[in-house]
């Protein structure tokens, strides 16, 4: 088994996951789009169960971009109310795997049924310690990174800061993902190889994956798999590979 070679002491503390090949891949059964992204959940079982089986503290998916509204209503429609009858009925399933939920993004466009059964679900979890599952919805890097250099402006103004105060760590503090660590590895699944304003700030020096196996198809021996890749790459962060040594 692929997952017997994975060294559990060198495993990537934060996974990030483009979700991608649900429309294809009910296009390729003659069926709707929305039928893709029904057998997408099974997936998003399978592989947040598979990284807190392996120890991996943080998971994060992308679920729905600031960019996907601009999707035909009946799709955004029938995605919202998928997601709405997903986290109710997968919340059993967080607290089995003692699993905590957390969302980033602009959950303030999400329709007020959606956002209900999400904050329920994140405060049923809140104290689960095994992994964090974070749901990137409604969110787009672009928009995390304007909003936390309008605060960081604002706080200029109002004299909070000074100018020699604005520096990496000040702006990495102001994004939304300021609680959890970069993502060392991102999937992105379908053959596409774009990162699609995903954690643009966050992943600058994540190792890139991508596969393509349409997200449905998506199993925990694909993640082993790209754990195994993860594990093979010698990560130099602009040092030599003698440096390392």
């Amino acid at each position: 088994m692929i997952k017997d070679n994975i060294n559990l002491e060198r495993l990537p503390q934060h996974i990030a996951i483009i979700m991608d090949g649900n429309g294809r891949w009910a296009k390729e059964k003659g069926k709707y789009r929305i039928f893709g992204h029904e057998n997408g959940v099974k997936a998003v079982r399978e592989v947040s169960e598979g990284c807190a089986e392996l120890g991996v503290k943080f998971l994060t998916l992308y679920a729905f971009s600031t960019e996907n509204w601009n999707r035909p209503k009946m799709e955004i429609n029938a995605l919202m109310t998928l997601l709405v009858k997903t986290i109710k009925k997968e919340t059993d399933t967080l607290m089995k795997n003692d699993i905590k939920l957390e969302a980033i993004g602009d959950r303030t466009t999400l329709p007020k049924d959606c956002r209900k059964e999400l904050e329920e679900a994140i405060e049923i979890t809140k104290n689960n310690t095994k992994m964090t599952l974070i749901l990137a919805l409604s969110y787009s890097a672009k928009w995390d990174i304007v909003n936390a250099t309008r605060d960081i402006v604002k706080r200029a103004i109002d004299g909070e800061i000074a100018l020699d105060e604005v520096n990496e760590n000040l702006i990495n503090n102001t994004l939304t993902t300021h609680k959890y660590p970069h993502p060392e590895l991102m999937i992105r699944t379908s053959g596409e190889h774009r990162i699609s304003n995903f954690l643009l700030w966050e992943i600058a020096y994540s190792e890139l994956y991508f596969t393509n196996v349409l997200w449905p198809d998506y199993r925990k021996e694909h993640l082993h798999e790209a754990i195994l890749d993860y594990q093979k790459r010698e990560r130099r962060f602009g040092k030599t590979s003698e440096q390392l040594v």
